[in-house]
């Protein structure tokens, strides 16, 4: 019998045991030890000085980096890399590769830019003396207009919290659901904040007492690359706030637990993670019967389109939602027109 062709999954098991097995599979990374050349840290170390980049952003350029080289030396490969013979051919061998996988082009885009910016840096510092990225033509996606709800939904699911904690305090035990109470109204001022403000779920998670003042109605928020704005806070979340704020001190002083330095907590006292109020807003779209695929910042689309749809001029937008480029925010100016077009669809006589 001829020998056969070991499917993916099996390929990488019988490479792993080829090896002396470690106690846990090494990530990519760590296989690559990426971050060890030379080059590599000396880009990050730019990145992290002179664009002031998160940790999020420096894990994507270093998986970026990760797929090139594993494409072009192999999984195996060590470093230092030798960034010299990279040329236009294997450039494009790069971006070819994700076009046939049947990648997202805005996946095989951001790839692109990050390998762009890495060979830029090394021209720049003399490691390399060109760019192979330069001047390739990138793959070109139809640009998807947001998710955005109606004002009627965004009621519906700013109310689901309320609804779901009336339906559970009934077969509940006297005085067995404190922390539940609080989550309730933890989870109503998260959605109420959300619509209120269009920050993003992880600056949400990283607010803290410190920056949240709520007799001016402002939040201090830290967005990407570290930057800093005042987000407004409307009337009833700052209301839906106080009372969250309030039932947490509550609940952590009834377990001797020091008062908290996040502003949303769990039922441990630690912060709220992303993962945890992503979850929890899969309950309340359940229960408002909204898609279940609505993420949280659909709440920020929602907020940026209706604040367009009402009059606000796309400047002050942009500065709400923390935009570099005004053409990031030009985007919520086609939902608007979208939605408008269809508004005119339904009414007009003659549409």
């Amino acid at each position: 019998m001829g020998f056969r062709k070991p499917a993916g999954r099996e390929r990488k098991a019988a490479r792993l045991n080829a090896r002396v097995p470690p106690r846990r599979d090494p990530a990519p990374e760590e296989r690559l030890s990426i971050a060890d050349d030379p080059a590599v840290a000396q880009f990050v170390r730019h990145l992290r000085a002179e664009r002031n980049a998160s940790e999020h952003t420096l894990a994507g350029y270093l998986s970026d980096i990760r797929q090139f080289c594993a494409q072009l030396w192999g999984e195996d490969v060590a470093p230092p890399f030798p960034w010299k013979s990279p040329d236009r051919f294997a450039a494009r061998r790069f971006l070819a590769s994700f076009q046939k996988a049947g990648m997202a082009p805005a996946t095989a885009r951001r790839k692109m830019s990050s390998l762009r910016s890495f060979f830029r840096f090394m021209v720049r510092e003399g490691g390399v003396k060109d760019n192979p990225f330069v001047g390739l033509q990138q793959p070109k996606g139809r640009r998807r207009l947001p998710q955005v709800l109606s004002q009627a939904e965004v009621l519906r699911l700013l109310g689901a919290p309320a609804r779901l904690r009336e339906r559970a305090r009934a077969a509940e035990a006297d005085g067995a659901g404190r922390f539940a109470d609080y989550a309730a109204l933890r989870d109503a001022a998260i959605l109420e904040l959300f619509y209120s403000t269009g920050m993003r779920i992880a600056e949400l998670c990283g607010l803290t007492d410190a920056r949240l003042d709520l007799l001016s109605g402002t939040a201090l928020v830290r967005g990407k690359g570290k930057k800093e704005r005042f987000c407004p806070i409307g009337r009833p979340a700052a209301k839906a706030l106080q009372a969250a704020l309030d039932a947490r001190d509550g609940l952590l002083a009834s377990r001797g637990l020091p008062r908290a330095q996040a502003l949303f907590v769990n039922r441990n006292g630690g912060r709220l993670t992303p993962r945890s109020v992503e979850r929890s807003l899969k309950k309340f779209l359940a229960d408002a019967e909204l898609d279940p695929a609505i993420t949280p910042h659909a709440m920020r689309h929602s907020f940026a389109t209706h604040m367009l749809d009402a009059g606000a001029d796309l400047r002050s937008v942009q500065e709400l939602l923390g935009h570099a480029s005004l053409s990031t925010t030009q985007i919520y100016t086609h939902v608007s027109v979208e939605r408008l077009k269809e508004e005119y669809g339904k009414a007009h006589p003659r549409a």
